[in-house]
């Protein structure tokens, strides 16, 4: 039986609906995911919701947390951690499997359980495995509660580079060379792989990215000018996933557009522009999140190239069956057309984000747009759909 014939309590029926914002996890994004966060807890409207922050440690502890804001931003240019903001060493939150019951539970050892009360719906601000892959919409939809953005399938995909390319290149969007090295491959005969790598740059040229096939943020890839690099480049892409990608570099510019979720469809932001970063190799993290790297709202296009490139974020949206909310990442060439390179189902999410700051200029403040994936999340049912 699917949680939305399931009738309401008459507790859940008379009080505001309660939101749990769960953020951190055990990616190499953690620090990021508080920082969002803490934006997030800043500009959900108390008159509405009532909020229950849970972080989930970088050991994968689900903890309770203090419902402080300030202490989620980045000091000193240090990341902040769910450890550090967690109540207890030792505490852990827990979700009732029972779909009927949404019913939170706090544990401390040797002590009994304590009821938080239900919740209505999650604000996932996790990055990354373990949060943005579908493993935890996965948790969600067992246990009856709905969620913000993409559900299981589109969050695996939308992780997956490979598979995100595949599905892209099926419905027939444009995208740009790519080489896909599996963990077996490059464990049982690295030699062979390392040949493929460099018969793919002898037909699409140097420099080559080295990504990791599942990670965000910018972290772990590489740009690699040539042979002598190679190794080092696929250590560090291995350091977070051993499946790795290589592309080859597209010359022109990176044009991004968000996709939002409203009551009639899904519609595009205007788009914006990311100018080369001069004191980074590339957009990276550092570029993204430490040194806040200035990116151009709205980016400098024609209005048929808006348009282009917001039919396209939409077609990418609905390809990969996302909800409630994308960020579709596009190269404009040198011969003036639109490449798309990725979508992100939970895109970076700080008030200084592409995403928000899209939305901005288009007319959706911070505050509204997080109501609005809320109130999304809130009218759409788990189960299939």
């Amino acid at each position: 039986m699917s949680s939305e014939n399931l009738p309401q309590s008459p507790e859940r029926q008379l009080r505001k609906p309660r939101v749990a914002v769960v953020f951190g996890g055990r990616s190499s994004e953690h620090g990021i995911s508080v920082v969002t966060a803490g934006a997030v807890l800043n500009a959900i409207d108390r008159t509405k919701y009532d909020v229950l922050p849970i972080g989930i440690t970088a050991d994968g502890r689900w903890a309770l947390t203090a419902d402080e804001p300030e202490r989620m931003a980045i000091t000193d240019r240090k990341m902040p951690d769910v450890a550090q903001l967690a109540e207890s060493a030792e505490g852990v939150v827990a979700l009732s499997a029972d779909p009927g019951s949404r019913e939170v539970t706090y544990t401390e050892p040797g002590s009994v359980p304590k009821a938080l009360g239900e919740v209505d719906v999650v604000f996932p601000v996790l990055h990354g495995p373990y949060g943005e892959d579908g493993t935890l919409q996965g948790l969600l939809e067992l246990s009856g509660v709905p969620y913000v953005g993409a559900g299981v399938l589109a969050s695996a995909v939308g992780q997956d580079k490979e598979y995100m390319k595949r599905v892209f290149t099926s419905f027939g969007l444009p995208v740009g060379p790519y080489l896909v090295v599996r963990p077996r491959e490059w464990e049982n005969d690295p030699s062979g792989a390392r040949r493929r790598i460099v018969d793919f740059a002898g037909e699409h040229g140097w420099p080559l990215f080295v990504k990791p096939a599942r990670a965000g943020s910018s972290i772990g890839i590489t740009k690699v000018d040539d042979l002598a690099g190679l190794d080092e480049a696929i250590e560090e892409a291995r350091r977070h996933d051993p499946k790795f990608l290589i592309e080859s570099l597209l010359r022109g510019r990176e044009i991004e557009c968000g996709v939002l979720e409203f009551e009639d469809g899904p519609r595009a932001s205007v788009p914006a522009e990311i100018p080369p970063v001069t004191s980074h190799e590339f957009y990276d993290f550092e570029a993204k999140y430490i040194d806040s790297a200035p990116g151009l709202v709205p980016a400098p296009l024609t209005e048929e190239q808006t348009a282009e490139v917001q039919r396209l974020a939409i077609e990418a949206f609905d390809a990969t069956s996302c909800e409630g909310l994308v960020r579709a990442d596009f190269f404009l060439t040198e011969d003036g057309k639109f490449v798309i390179n990725e979508v992100n189902t939970l895109p970076g999410f700080t008030p200084i984000s592409m995403y928000p700051r899209m939305w901005q200029e288009s007319g959706v403040s911070y505050q509204e747009l997080v109501d609005r994936l809320i109130q999304a999340a809130l009218r759409r049912p788990t189960g299939l759909r």
